[in-house]
């Protein structure tokens, strides 16, 4: 494993990586995660000198009180569990890189996160460190019916004790095994570039357009996903034609070309593959002869045409827009404000544990976590000393479409699938995050090849820029800063950006937020009108809603919690001062959620109802449960608006409510599995199957939220969808657990007392002022200094010789 010379952390993340090489990206999230990818810009460098991009200090160093149990898997460790599997003669194991889409080879090798029950006396110190074990998938293609299978493998380190059984126990299913109906997506671009072929003077004459399968295409063929299985026999695809750009922006999911394929891809004969029919201006044809027979009439309309130009790009545009609209941005030239540290690195007010990837700012402190489904994860969080959640993380993100046409009515990414750790890609010094920031690594092991995003999560203090507290009257005016604490990562899965933060304030609040930008995946506009806005010339903007679950295992005071709901409702009421006349007003009801029967929760019209995690055993002076609350931050929590997919099935269970409550086990540590896609309708993990009315009252509770946004793009979402107004949070905030607002405790506070004689005293608490000049050219980032990742194969394990192999999704 290599750090950068800034020592910064390296953490383990995994790529799942299913199937065999192919020519061209089949769509977007393309399921082939070992095909052959376009290369990222980069050059090649020697990975042992990482510089990194941000500023030249770190954060102070600080001793974490336990071992990070959450720890994922190192280089070493990854290449002793990936040659111990190759030792099982039972497995028939391929070398990854050697593999086709009809052998046995290990997709991805992670860690297996220890079960709660088992860390918590560890981290008490009434036991022992928990076993380690990895968990490996594996894809066995030697079948007419292939499947996917995920192990236990350990405990680790390897030893002659070790060994591997299927990770049967943490599934609804019963068994950690998923049949792969489209197992030869390798072979399926070829078919349709064949089928295309046919009709290619109908291509030419419409869309202007080739797609043969040869370099010098200008049309790309991808469609439906996850594909359709109305049978466990047959596998149906449909799939449209999207433009190629010219440029270095991949925005082909602004391309979509208007003429749609249906096909059956059963089974793993293509000669037995057929063409079913063709979708064209709002008409369907069932068969290519009839297709071809309506073009030879002069039947079908030649559309609008939908084509790349400078709009498509994410630069400068100039003083004016392409519509011709003048630019307001006076000034937008000269350098903005800027924040920048206090007295270098060591002035940061912030500590972190390198090793054990351990972190504390003011009265906060939590563990690091990184996985290849769902990235960033957070661990132990404690608030002065005492636990308030366990864990803090994404455990789905579901992009669901609709449309006219069947390709987007056949949209609905699991992202998963594809995963959030790969695509974890290097933050931007200065843009994504201030360069003052510490950064860290991220790696993943797919394929027995190990690659390492180097700058990938960010930690920073940053001034919200108001007010945490204030007040002022005619004698004195008093304030507090409001500064808080991001960790922050950024995943590209497909065509669209995920900003994840966790932020933490003086209050004692957290705050989960997501954010999309990026590509929005378009329609071709034709017979569109009622699910979308029209934004250019044969283009509509495609609504969509992205679902992203996220799991809060809170414990107040110890695992024996219960859910109060605590609603504000209109009433009546007569009072023994109102002689007998009732007066309309308001009052608190007071209830717990009892089961799970009612741990689907959508949240009240009007916010009036306060959802807290608390513990009765546990009050406060004045007889109130100690607690937490969790409310909707921006966006105001969402759920899916189509709650029985078609495309989904039983996979989108967890995304029919806002929110969710049921008992932890450690049986049910996920809700989703990055495997579900392959077959929606007996996904791996069931979340539904979670909430079977088991008692909430004084439990180990979870509750489940979702974030994200019911999208229709309109023209500003040319080219790029923006942050401000795509994103949505969730708080979780002390209820009744101090005895007062501890922001007091910060000494960033001010009172200013006055009179008309002016200002008579300036109290400051003792707190520091900046003083002298801020070195801004240090805070300038170094652009040139961005890189793509480091590559180490791990079958045969080769550390001395890593090279460059950037993955991208598109």
């Amino acid at each position: 494993m290599r750090l950068s010379v800034l020592s910064l952390v390296v953490l383990v993340v995994e790529l799942a990586a299913v199937g065999a090489k192919v020519q061209r990206v089949a769509h977007p999230r393309s399921k082939q995660a070992t095909r052959v990818r376009n290369k990222r810009p980069g050059s090649s460098h020697d990975p042992s000198g990482f510089t990194g991009t941000g500023w030249a200090a770190r954060a102070p160093s600080t001793d974490a009180p336990k071992a990070n149990v959450w720890d994922l898997l190192s280089n070493d460790e990854a290449a002793d569990v990936i040659a111990f599997l190759h030792k099982q003669d039972a497995l028939n194991l391929t070398a990854a890189e050697n593999g086709t889409s009809w052998d046995n080879t290990i997709q991805v090798v992670d860690t297996l996160l220890p079960n709660k029950t088992a860390v918590l006396p560890y981290l008490s110190g009434n036991g022992s460190k928990p076993d380690r074990y990895a968990k490996a998938i594996i894809w066995f293609g030697a079948s007419e019916e292939p499947w996917l299978q995920e192990f236990q493998v350990g405990p680790l380190p390897i030893s002659n004790t070790s060994t591997y059984t299927s990770l049967d126990w943490a599934t609804t299913k019963g068994k950690a095994v998923q049949r792969n109906y489209n197992a030869d997506e390798d072979l399926q671009y070829e078919f349709f570039t064949n089928v295309s072929a046919t009709v290619q003077d109908i291509l030419t004459d419409l869309i202007n357009g080739t797609a043969s399968g040869t370099d010098d295409d200008n049309l790309d063929i991808w469609g439906v996903d996850p594909a359709w299985h109305p049978d466990e026999y047959t596998t149906l695809m449909w799939v449209t034609y999207w433009r190629i750009p010219e440029s270095i922006f991949d925005g082909e999911t602004l391309l979509p070309q208007g003429i749609f394929l249906e096909t059956n891809v059963s089974g793993r004969d293509p000669s037995l593959w057929s063409a079913l029919g063709w979708f064209y201006a709002n008409t369907y044809y069932n068969s290519t002869e009839s297709f071809r027979a309506a073009w030879e009439a002069g039947e079908l309309p030649k559309l609008e045409s939908n084509l790349e130009g400078d709009w498509i790009g994410s630069d400068y545009m100039g003083p004016k827009t392409e519509g011709g609209e003048n630019s307001t941005m006076w000034g937008s030239e000269r350098a903005p404000p800027l924040q920048v540290p206090v007295g270098g690195a060591e002035g940061l007010r912030y500590k972190v544990d390198i090793d054990e990837k351990y972190v504390e700012w003011m009265d906060f402190s939590f563990y690091l976590g990184y996985s290849r489904d769902t990235g960033l994860r957070l661990f132990d969080i404690k608030y002065r000393g005492e636990r308030i959640v366990y864990e803090l993380g994404l455990e789905e993100a579901i992009a669901h479409y609709a449309g006219a046409d069947p390709v987007q009515s056949g949209v609905a990414y699991l992202d998963t699938y594809y995963g959030f750790g790969p695509y974890a890609f290097e933050l931007l010094a200065g843009y994504d995050c201030p360069t003052h920031a510490t950064f860290l690594n991220t790696s993943f092991h797919a394929s027995e090849i190990s690659r390492t995003h180097p700058n990938s999560i960010c930690l920073f203090e940053y001034d919200t820029g108001y007010l945490i507290q204030r007040h002022s009257n005619e004698a004195y005016v008093s304030g507090t800063k409001n500064i808080a604490f991001v960790v922050r990562s950024v995943s590209t899965v497909g065509n669209y950006d995920y900003n994840f933060d966790y932020t933490f304030y003086l209050d004692g609040s957290i705050e989960v937020t997501v954010r999309a930008s990026g590509y929005i995946q378009s329609t071709y506009y034709y017979g569109n009108e009622d699910y979308g806005y029209k934004i250019r010339s044969g283009l509509s903007g495609s609504m969509h809603d992205h679902c992203l679950l996220f799991k809060a295992d809170i414990d107040i005071l110890g695992t024996a919690n219960s859910i109060a709901n605590h609603t504000v409702v209109p009433v009546k009421e007569a009072y023994p001062w109102s002689h007998g006349v009732e007066r309309s007003t308001m009052k608190l009801e007071r209830s717990y959620l009892q089961t799970e029967d009612e741990g689907k929760i959508q949240w009240t019209a009007n916010a009036q109802t306060m959802l807290m995690v608390v513990n009765q055993d546990e009050e406060n002076p004045f007889g109130e449960p100690r607690g937490y609350r969790i409310m909707p931050g921006r966006g105001s929590g969402m759920h899916l608006t189509i709650t029985e997919s078609s495309d989904l099935l039983a996979s989108q269970s967890f995304a029919t409510h806002q929110l969710y409550a049921t008992v932890r086990k450690d049986t049910e540590p996920r809700a989703a599995h990055s495997l579900n896609g392959y077959d929606v309708a007996n996904p791996v993990v069931n979340f539904g199957e979670f909430l079977d009315g088991e008692s909430l009252v004084q439990e180990d509770v979870v509750l489940w939220f979702n974030l994200g946004m019911h999208h229709v793009p309109h023209t500003g979402d040319l080219p790029n969808t923006v942050f401000t107004t795509a994103q949505g949070s969730m708080m979780i905030l002390p209820h009744n657990y101090l005895l007062h607002d501890p922001s007091r405790d910060s000494r960033q506070t001010v009172r200013v007392d006055y009179n008309n004689s002016g200002v008579q005293l300036v109290n400051t608490f003792g707190s520091e002022m900046s003083k002298g000049g801020a070195n801004l050219t240090a805070a300038v980032p170094d652009f040139w200094a961005y890189r793509g990742d480091i590559s180490v194969r791990k079958f045969p394990y080769d550390p001395q010789h890593p090279y460059n192999d950037t993955e991208s999704i598109v």
